[in-house]
């Protein structure tokens, strides 16, 4: 039972702190970040990739 009780706490104040922080400071946004960067991966990924090879000769 004490361990229900230690690990919702944890879970509500760590809720409690992530709300006031988002609130309180520009914190940036993950999934949009996250998003920049596979698209920044893809592009990467696209220019710099050998050629594939021709086997019409």
């Amino acid at each position: 039972m004490a361990g229900i009780i230690r690990s919702g706490f944890s879970f509500v104040v760590g809720t409690a702190f992530g709300v006031y922080l988002a609130q309180n400071y520009n914190v940036p946004n993950i999934h949009k970040l996250f998003n920049t960067g596979l698209l920044v991966a893809k592009h990467i990924e696209e220019n710099y990739r050998k050629p594939k090879k021709r086997d019409d000769d």
